[in-house]
């Protein structure tokens, strides 16, 4: 199957979210958009929608354990909100769509909730907050801390396609053909992986995309008792935060954009741009790894490095590497997924020139697998999170653009250019959305929101996912005197869990005291 690479800020929290240029996309392009947005924007206020949704009460309880997890600690209480499966007809069938929360723990005065969005397309913000409460702990202090599985997400009703046996199958297949035969495995092996997420969540598949999720968002604005939204998006969050404003400029409260999605650019500009990100982040590590003298992998780094890496990447593509599980072995696929693993936090680097040296010199493939089971988010027991099917889901409702393998094989000279390491890979990932059952709705999203109150854009100049140039691209996007350009110089991917200590001060003394840093503030 063509593999996604989707940046999911819980690997970036674990210091321990598919192409993001694949991800969830939104706007108008042609008049089948505008009929579709006209058609869209009726629904677009919670005014539009019943009482019987709008005056729904949560009946927050104690969180229950999701599979094979344990259950959010003391302090979290967890409840669906009900909202309308098809925002056309708000009358009609509803779905449910899980919400935790952390009440807030200060005697001051409250501010209101703080949503978050973790990111993906994908990522479960019921699972997610509660494990990284300590880092929003003061942010508690005056707000309600609140998260949530966005539609056809985890619990509300994640999205499913195939089980583990079968992915573990599909994953051992190659990614990035090099025949006529090997493209005709591919074909094969992506119309099965669509055969089975029509199958099992077919209900579901038309509704996920970012448009209704940030619907969903608006009315748990109303339903939770706020005038405005207040949020934190992360990665993704960023765009559907992006597209919230479009939709409810006059909601917006209290804003912050972290690891910044780049909302102009079309689906190959995007791929590419995350290619040379990813390449730059690689870079970096390896500047980093020659302190290590004989122990680095990537020798004397630079070109030769990554002429080093491309080559291990290239013998894997001929022959894949024993594991301790006699049933998986380490592809090239899996390789690349495990070193682009390590590249979102800097703390993984050292696991990853330990993977690279077992497998450049005792020819075995366990830590570049570890590696790439906690990307897929692999269990021990071999179970998969539905992260990944729904990832794919909500990019494909969202993308408009559909590619053919000869489309590929055009743009393979640009991006192995772009990266001898990661370009291949990320080309074959442009077929994602081919031949899946729902249309896309637009080539880019649509983020303009002239009347919305300011919103922080953190940029990180390292990061490997979202590039640094698309922050500023997302600032200039959503319109004049609304997006305050922050930069952060480091590493990784986002920057306020990095913690840094300039950039956490300034995050929080705006979302606790509603003091707007000057836009272009810098912290190294």
């Amino acid at each position: 199957m063509s593999r996604s690479i989707r940046p999911n800020p819980t690997k970036s929290l674990l210091a321990a979210a598919l192409i993001l240029s694949l991800g969830a996309l939104t706007g108008c392009n042609g008049d089948d958009d505008k009929k579709d947005d006209a058609r869209s924007t009726s629904a677009s206020s919670t005014k539009d929608l019943p009482a019987t949704l709008t005056g729904q009460k949560l009946a927050w309880k104690k969180c229950s354990a999701p599979g094979g997890g344990e259950a959010p600690g003391k302090g979290w209480e967890c409840a669906t909100l009900k909202a309308p499966l098809d925002y056309a007809e708000p009358d009609g069938e509803t779905t449910d769509i899980a919400l935790v929360r952390g009440k807030t723990t200060g005697k001051g005065k409250r501010i209101g909730s703080l949503l978050f969005n973790f990111g993906g397309p994908g990522a479960s913000g019921v699972d997610t907050l509660p494990g990284y409460g300590k880092d929003y702990a003061k942010l508690r202090t005056r707000y309600d801390l609140v998260s949530f599985d966005p539609r056809g997400i985890g619990r509300s009703e994640g999205v499913e396609c195939l089980n583990g046996k079968q992915f573990d199958a599909q994953m051992q297949a190659d990614g990035s053909p090099d025949t006529k035969a090997e493209e005709k495995i591919l074909d094969t092996e992506s119309k099965k992986y669509n055969a089975a997420c029509q199958k099992h969540s077919g209900r579901i598949l038309p509704h996920v995309d970012t448009q209704s999720a940030a619907r969903d968002m608006d009315l748990m604005r109303e339903v939770l008792g706020d005038k405005k939204l207040h949020y934190f998006g992360i990665s993704y969050g960023t765009e559907l935060g992006g597209v919230y404003a479009h939709l409810f400029p006059k909601n917006v409260g209290h804003s912050v954009m972290d690891g910044v999605v780049d909302p102009t650019e079309d689906t190959v500009q995007s791929s590419l741009g995350q290619v040379k990100g990813f390449q730059l982040a690689f870079t970096n590590y390896m500047k980093d790894c020659t302190k290590h003298g004989a122990d680095c992998p990537t020798g004397p780094g630079g070109a030769e490095g990554t002429k080093r890496i491309a080559s291990l990447l290239k013998a894997l593509d001929e022959k894949s590497l024993p594991t301790k599980d006699k049933h998986r072995r380490l592809t090239q696929d899996l390789a690349v997924n495990g070193i682009i693993s390590s590249l979102y936090n800097k703390e993984y680097w050292d696991v990853l020139s330990g993977g690279l040296n077992e497998a450049m010199r005792a020819h075995q493939g366990n830590t570049l697998l570890a590696l790439s089971d906690q990307y897929l988010e692999r269990d021990e027991h071999g179970h998969y999170s539905t992260d990944n099917a729904a990832n794919k889901a909500v990019t494909c409702a969202d993308r408009k653009q559909r590619f053919t393998t000869a489309d590929v094989r055009a743009k393979l000279p640009e991006f192995r250019k772009a990266s001898p390491v990661f370009g291949e890979s990320m080309a074959w990932g442009l077929t994602n959305c081919t031949g899946w059952s729902v249309a896309g709705k637009a080539d880019h999203p649509d983020v303009s929101a002239d009347g919305s109150a300011k919103t922080l854009v953190i940029g990180n100049t390292g990061d490997p996912a979202t590039p640094y140039e698309g922050a500023r691209k997302m600032s200039r996007a959503l319109g004049k005197d609304v997006g305050v350009d922050i930069t952060l110089k480091g590493e990784g991917h986002g920057g306020y869990n990095s913690h840094n200590p300039c950039l956490t001060k300034l995050v929080d003394r705006y979302l606790l005291d509603s003091k707007i840093p000057a836009s272009g503030t810098v912290c190294s």
